[in-house]
């Protein structure tokens, strides 16, 4: 095991006291969310549109805190802070910037489903409107490995930090995380899982703002932007960093920084635009804020791996040397590097037992909340687009409902088992994240083209998904081959074996997709795809209760009637928002920021790298204003009508 060298930090009752009692904590508020919800508004989770769909009517401040949470993996926080190490200042902001282009732009395609699809539940049942059997059946296969991959990802991330500070049995972390998530999901459906979200998100902001300004400001062992400078480089003289200017901790002229960036580009592509999770998202949102809550989310988005690994990985690297260190006097082996062990040694350094506990909780958080959207995406999948479409096409309400409860539990127990799998056969959390774009790359640009441009055919649709595989396996193989002159799982998790297998993956998706339609381009009517679902009467059933996050006027039509009434010049005006938004920050965060300053070949002096410290503080501070205090300041109404009806309620009982 990777940390079998270092000494238990917290005992074995943590653990299990974390893992279990937690999960459990918040199956309980989902029940009472639920029953709440059940009660006093008329969104069911009885309902299969309510419980997969949340009615389609989410506010803008929910979905963005809703993205944030499903974008922050483990190894948002773990693999950041490792390329932190790895690299230095780099590293967080490449981590950062190559994954957020992906919400940004799914900005645009959250537009095209509202325009498109409106009724859509999965972004499948678009591909099977559009282009039949066959090609349905090849982009499940696609979304379900993104889902296996993305969940034993969280898994086997989790449980090594789990098992590396409370010696906890690995087999048995990785079982029991998923377990109280999938009595929380089944108990509440996607709306009362965006409110599970936003509390794990709130516990994120509130846990890394304490590392923060632990390690920036009061903590002994650093305690202020120079402190960390000066340690930085005196880093830099004992082990400098390989591809960076002068081995310097302090440059973004990192060449492993810059290809694990483009990596990073590659396989966000795949783990957003291939992921039912964050279709879901669009698709629970009102139409016209669609394109709001996905800029939003992923600018808040954004800050979080900027802002952590700028602390808790440069820490580790500004404290490997210091007897605190839990690996003192030897450095982090690789295994512990790319298991992700950067940050928990950091925050065990810097504030014993009670930093170990804080970031076993927010690690905890992160897993979880974002397992509770791979969970409910796989069961919106298998009961959409597997289910009722072949299996039971008439099938009632009732029996989606019971098979989405089932299905939730049967990923739960898969991603479990593939992760136990990874971790049996020696793969880690670096491995699978290199790696996982090449597989799953090669379908980006297809499903994306499915939504967005009607010329698409279904051959190039699928020669593009299962060309950009092939490519991507063998771009893979053939570099660790060619260049380190064996293929192993050491070899093949390199930087360059996976950024060709990475970069021939989306590129040749990209290429066949659009040669391939060119030859004989389709003119596909849109009419056929805004007509999915139509014929459902189950969005409106409801309670006759009042529902308080609506407004008056659209509380006396149905989900479907509030999206024919949305005004197509309004959805026109958020596609041109979405288009202009996306493509401008992705040209400053990609470029106009990295780029300069990696020709540059710039060594930060310490007044500009407190400059940088403060911009990070100030871009958290701002994701914590879009992911928690934005959602309450739209659901002040109605809260303020929730509290009065339950007032009413339990007057009327006492009578």
């Amino acid at each position: 095991m990777a940390s079998s060298n270092v000494a238990t930090i917290l005992p074995v009752g943590v653990g299990y006291g974390v893992v279990v009692g937690i999960g459990f904590f918040f199956a309980f508020v989902m029940c009472g969310i639920s029953y709440l919800q059940n009660r006093y508004t008329r969104f069911s989770t009885k309902t299969s549109e309510e419980f997969n769909t949340a009615s389609r009517s989410v506010k803008p401040g929910l979905i963005a805190s809703g993205i944030v949470s499903a974008w922050t993996w483990a190894a948002t926080l773990l693999q950041s802070s490792t390329v932190a190490y790895d690299y230095g200042i780099a590293g967080p902001f490449w981590y950062a910037a190559g994954a957020t282009v992906q919400i940004l732009m799914f900005a645009v395609l959250a537009c095209k489903v509202k325009q498109n699809a409106p009724r859509c539940h999965t972004y499948l049942e678009i591909i099977y409107t559009r282009y039949g059997v066959a090609t349905h059946w090849v982009f499940i296969f696609f979304a379900l490995v993104t889902n296996i991959l993305v969940g034993s990802q969280l898994l086997l991330g989790g449980s090594a930090v789990v098992t590396s500070l409370t010696s906890m049995n690995v087999y048995a972390a990785i079982f029991l995380i998923p377990l109280g998530v999938c009595v929380y999901v089944v108990l509440g459906g996607l709306r009362a899982t965006f409110l599970c979200d936003y509390s794990h998100t709130l516990i994120l902001m509130i846990v890394m703002l304490y590392f923060m300004f632990s390690v920036y400001t009061t903590n002994p062992l650093i305690g202020s932007p120079a402190a960390m400078y000066s340690l930085l480089q005196e880093a830099a003289v004992k082990r400098p960093v390989l591809g960076n200017l002068d081995g310097s901790y302090l440059t973004m002229k990192s060449n492993f920084a810059l290809v694990f960036g483009i990596i990073q580009l590659c396989s966000g592509s795949g783990t957003v635009f291939l992921d039912q999770a964050y279709w879901q998202r669009a698709i629970a949102s009102r139409p016209t804020t669609a394109v709001r809550a996905y800029l939003l989310g992923g600018i808040a988005w954004f800050a979080i791996p900027f802002g952590f690994a700028t602390t808790l990985g440069l820490a580790a690297v500004a404290l490997a040397d210091h007897p605190s260190f839990p690996t003192y006097p030897n450095p982090l082996s690789s295994s512990q590097i790319t298991a992700g062990l950067a940050s928990p040694f950091a925050a065990t350094a810097l504030l014993g037992k009670g930093g170990a506990v804080a970031l076993l909780i927010v690690l905890f958080m992160a897993v979880t909340s974002c397992a509770s959207a791979e969970l409910i995406a796989v069961s919106s999948i298998l009961t959409f687009d597997v289910y009722k479409t072949y299996m039971r096409p008439a099938a009632t309400p009732k029996q989606l409902i019971f098979v989405s409860h089932i299905m939730i539990c049967v990923f739960g127990l898969t991603m479990a088992i593939f992760a136990c799998i990874w971790n049996a056969i020696g793969i880690d959390l670096g491995w699978l994240f290199l790696v996982m774009g090449l597989l799953i790359g090669g379908a980006v640009f297809p499903a994306a083209f499915a939504i967005t441009w009607k010329g698409q055919t279904k051959a190039g649709a699928i020669s593009g998904a299962v060309g950009g595989l092939v490519a991507g396996l063998i771009a893979w193989l053939v570099t660790a081959r060619q260049y380190y002159g064996e293929v192993t799982v050491f070899t093949t998790g390199l930087e360059y074996p996976t950024l060709a297998g990475n970069l021939a993956a989306i590129g040749t998706g990209l290429i066949l997709s659009v040669s391939v339609s060119w030859l004989r381009p389709d003119d596909f009517d849109w009419e056929v795809t805004r007509a999915i679902n139509t014929s459902q009467s189950e969005s409106s059933a409801s309670d006759d209760t009042r529902p308080h996050d609506i407004s008056d006027e659209e509380e006396k039509r149905t989900p479907d009637e509030t999206m024919a009434a949305e005004e197509p010049k309004q959805l026109k005006r958020a596609f041109t928002l979405a288009w202009i938004s996306a493509s401008l920050l992705t040209f400053v965060m990609d470029f106009l920021i990295p780029i300069p300053m990696f020709l540059s070949h710039y060594i930060f002096s310490e007044r500009f790298f407190t400059a940088w410290v403060v911009i990070s503080f100030l871009w958290v501070f701002c994701s914590a204003a879009i992911s928690t205090i934005l959602p309450l300041v739209e659901a002040f109404t109605f809260f303020k009508q929730l509290t009065r009806d339950i007032g009413v309620d339990l007057s009327a009982r006492k009578r």
